[in-house]
């Protein structure tokens, strides 16, 4: 590989969204084990938690909500740029706000090709040859070639969530109190709702594992739990870490397209990862060695960037998921 940089610190930028930012944490791993570097990350502070105990993360900075709005971003590129400039600059989030920030630095700086042009004329055409250019490379793998032209293999950048014994110990007490060993744990929200099944799925799905003798939890964030009287509902109880930890003593977990999908990944727990809404060329399967991601067919997918539009079908492609077709992908798992 030819790095640009070698043993040295270097400030790296990812605002947002909790899938796009844990995407990032195997991509430092394998720079600081490959050259040596050394990370400053530059996030929000809901994010910050991901980068925590990160062995290629010397410190997190939390840029506030009222600093990235106009003139206040401004001030803070300049801020940062007087403290910071001497070291090179990642920006693993390329947009108008990081493009900003990479003028106003007086050190080096570095990006890598989101394909915004190639995806969104793939999301107009469906063309072949943009589907086979955008499934060439993973998200961690456009990421890398910020610093390096040559392809990585994705399990090289698999995400990675560095947990304490302590946060293991906690997650075991979580299980003692709720009577489970090793549960399957479901995920059964999504921030855009056409990227998960109806809630009655999961509950027909919860109720098949338990019928079964399996050990069922939910995790999650949501304003309305899926079964809020069950103690076995997690919903809105643990936070970044805590899930990270709960998911790597589950058997499996079962999700949409999500950010707890790569949360999974990222403490080698398998994942079964529904998709609808959006499809491989936008680059975000889980790419753990069991990870078993299901394409739903439909003509009209992939329907957005971000699987956040309104769907001409009536968002056909989740709403034909079946309990049973998702307790024959979790079996398919071989756990």
């Amino acid at each position: 590989m030819t790095m640009p940089f070698r043993d040295r610190e270097c400030l790296t930028v990812r605002l947002s969204a909790l899938g796009d930012a844990i995407l990032t944490t195997g991509v430092l791993a394998y720079w600081h084990s490959q050259a040596g570097l050394t990370f400053r990350v530059l996030t929000r502070p809901q994010l910050a938690p991901i980068f925590a105990h990160h062995p290629a993360v010397s410190q997190v900075v939390a840029v506030r909500d009222e600093d990235l709005r106009g003139a206040g971003w401004i001030r803070f590129c300049r801020s940062l740029a007087g403290e910071m400039g001497d070291l090179p600059l990642i920006d693993l989030h390329g947009n108008l706000r990081t493009l900003m920030l990479r003028l106003l630095w007086p050190g080096p700086t570095r990006t890598y090709p989101k394909f915004s042009l190639s995806r969104r004329l793939f999301l107009t055409s469906r063309h072949p040859r943009l589907s086979a250019r955008l499934r060439r490379l993973n998200v961690p793998q456009r990421y890398c070639l910020a610093l390096d032209a040559s392809t990585v293999d994705p399990a090289d950048l698999r995400p990675r969530i560095f947990l304490q014994r302590e946060e293991k110990a906690l997650a075991s007490e979580t299980f003692a109190r709720l009577g489970v060993t090793r549960p399957v744990a479901i995920h059964p929200y999504a921030t855009h709702p056409a990227k998960t099944p109806r809630p009655e799925v999961w509950k027909e799905l919860i109720q098949a594992l338990r019928s079964r003798g399996d050990e069922v939890i939910i995790i999650g964030r949501h304003d309305r739990p899926l079964l809020p009287d069950d103690p076995h509902d997690l919903t809105n109880a643990t936070d970044l870490r805590a899930t990270s930890a709960v998911l790597s003593l589950c058997r499996a977990l079962v999700t949409g397209d999500s950010g707890p999908m790569h949360l999974a990944t990222a403490v080698d727990t398998p994942v079964v990862a529904l998709f609808g809404p959006t499809t491989e060329e936008w680059g975000f399967y889980p790419s753990g060695p069991r990870d078993k991601a299901h394409q739903i067919s439909c003509p009209k997918a992939p329907c957005s960037l971000h699987g956040q539009d309104a769907c001409a079908l009536g968002n056909a492609c989740m709403r034909d998921i079946s309990a049973p077709l998702l307790l024959e992908l979790l079996d398919s798992l071989a756990i």
